[in-house]
């Protein structure tokens, strides 16, 4: 069974065109132009968020206890298989090895994602769910990589422009102030402004 199922990478997360104050989810299949989009909830997009921008929280967050818990408790994560799509909503599960045998955990497909990262494991989904839920980009939209950042272009890109007239020593102070006020959306957009600058040097 193992050999059928299809292998995903995440793409990224934009806010959602459908539901207010909701995120969407952006999984492709590895090597296809197939694109999952899943509904999200805003916890679980800043915990998604902070690990694609390799953002550190002053504390950790909960996905982050987990795979301290799990560390502490000799136990990994091999990879998540999303298994089941009922009524628009996808189902998932961790599955795990403490070394001597394996388990599966059900999990919401969100905290699975959340854990996938930061455990570094595949995330792989059943060839059905794929057919039925993928939906295939068309040529004129390019690649969806660069269409698509991790959080809404036009609106990252609005807020970096604000950050053009800080110096590299203030946007710094300003990284970490928003990280320790848990704003990763600041902090991403104050990144972005100063790897435009790195890039431009």
């Amino acid at each position: 069974m193992q050999n059928k199922l299809i292998r995903l990478k995440v793409i990224g997360i934009s806010y959602s065109q459908t539901q207010s104050g909701a995120y969407a989810l952006i999984l492709a299949e590895e090597n296809g132009e197939r694109r999952i989009p899943i509904i999200i909830g805003g916890f679980e997009a800043q915990a998604i968020v902070i690990k694609l921008e390799n953002l550190e929280p002053p504390r950790p967050l909960t996905h982050d206890l987990f795979r301290s818990f799990a560390a502490a408790c000799g136990v990994t994560v091999e990879q998540v298989l999303i298994n089941r799509l009922r009524e628009g909503i996808f189902y998932s599960e961790i599955v795990c090895s403490d070394g001597e045998r394996r388990f599966n955990i059900d999990s919401r497909t969100s905290d699975a994602v959340a854990l996938a990262l930061r455990f570094e494991c595949p995330i792989f989904i059943e060839p059905q769910i794929l057919n039925e839920a993928g939906i295939v980009m068309s040529a004129t939209t390019g690649d969806e990589e660069e269409k698509q950042p991790k959080l809404q272009k036009e609106k990252r890109e609005h807020v970096s422009s604000e950050y053009s007239v800080f110096s590299v020593d203030e946007l710094n102070d300003m990284l970490s102030d928003a990280i320790s006020r848990e704003d990763y959306e600041q902090a991403a957009a104050i990144r972005d402004e100063m790897a435009r600058r790195k890039g431009e040097g």
